[in-house]
């Protein structure tokens, strides 16, 4: 039977992981703005808004919804960046995940075309409501999809950090831009995760900007047929530093993001064949997985599987 059998399943669905999620989405799906609204006003903290948004932004067609209500009320900057953050996952979609070398001209264009309209919509909620969290995060990610370059993509990040400094969501996309494959170095990159976490406050979510910097240079390593860059001792000790630190801090506010933090250091620990120390993680998610970082290195059922299955024998 297979592993990924029916009788042996990661969950990977967000809203069945954390059911609170499910109401909203059921908003968007019976195009409901004012349930939506108001689910957005009772998040009380930026880094949960974040996750809902994604929430939202990853239903199919669902631009339409957001488009009229737009039409309708042009003013609403979370209908606004709500639509542009629809409008990126419709452009990277078409880009794919694939290296820009395996990109045609013809995605390029469509993802670009898409990634200007979210823009546009931005440019004005950013003008209109300078402190607005979730639009300078969202023009992060274009940023960086439109290759305005390091100095812009930490301009806006300087802005969300003004107002909100420890914002984990904002924090994940710049450090996706620091990292070589978009134009910035690992030294840059492992700077800001070390910075990020020693500036925060103890319980934060920012340890696993160090697990993800680590995955993304073994991801990157394992490409050119190295895969060692997470087996030394010393990457471990410091995973697990900076889980000491957030994840497994007695102040550690869980919040929407706790499903993605743990699989994060999982996956750094585990691929790097310290299962011992990856067992609790894998422990505390049970079945709860997310597609980072499974889907990285393989099918994601069976990365999450075969390496929790590891983990759990060895710890």
């Amino acid at each position: 039977m297979s592993q990924t059998s029916t009788l042996i399943r990661a969950e990977f669905d967000l809203c069945a992981n954390i059911p609170a999620l499910a109401d909203l989405r059921t908003c968007v799906l019976n195009n409901d703005w004012e349930s939506t609204e108001a689910y957005f006003d009772f998040i009380d903290h930026e880094d949960d808004r974040a996750i809902a948004s994604s929430v939202v932004t990853g239903l199919s067609t669902a631009e339409r919804f957001l488009e009229q209500v737009v039409a309708e009320r042009p003013g609403s900057a979370l209908a606004r960046t709500l639509l542009a953050g629809r409008y990126i996952a419709v452009g990277w979609a078409i880009r794919s995940s694939y290296a820009a070398s395996h990109v045609s001209q013809s995605q390029f264009r469509q993802f670009h075309s898409w990634l200007r309209r979210a823009e546009q919509l931005l440019i004005d909620v950013c003008a209109e409501h300078p402190t607005y969290a979730p639009a300078w995060t969202t023009r992060l990610t274009t940023a960086r999809g439109l290759e305005l370059g390091q100095s812009e993509a930490r301009r806006r990040y300087d802005r969300l950090a003004e107002h909100h400094p420890h914002h984990i969501q904002g924090q994940l996309a710049l450090l996706q831009q620091l990292c070589p494959k978009w134009g910035g170095s690992w030294e840059a990159a492992f700077g800001f995760a070390r910075s990020c976490l020693e500036s925060a406050p103890p319980g934060s979510h920012a340890g696993r900007l160090i697990a993800g910097v680590y995955l993304e240079q073994w991801l990157d390593d394992s490409e050119d047929g190295r895969s060692d860059v997470l087996r030394p001792a010393a990457v471990r000790d410091e995973l697990l530093a900076a889980a000491a630190r957030s994840v497994q801090h007695p102040d550690y506010r869980p919040g929407f993001h706790w499903v993605g933090d743990h699989n994060e250091f999982a996956g750094a620990l585990s691929l790097g064949g310290h299962y011992r120390e990856a067992a609790p993680f894998f422990r505390t998610v049970g079945d709860k997985a997310t597609d980072s970082p499974w889907v990285h290195y393989g099918d994601k059922q069976v990365q999450f599987l075969k390496h929790r299955k590891n983990a759990l024998a060895k710890g």
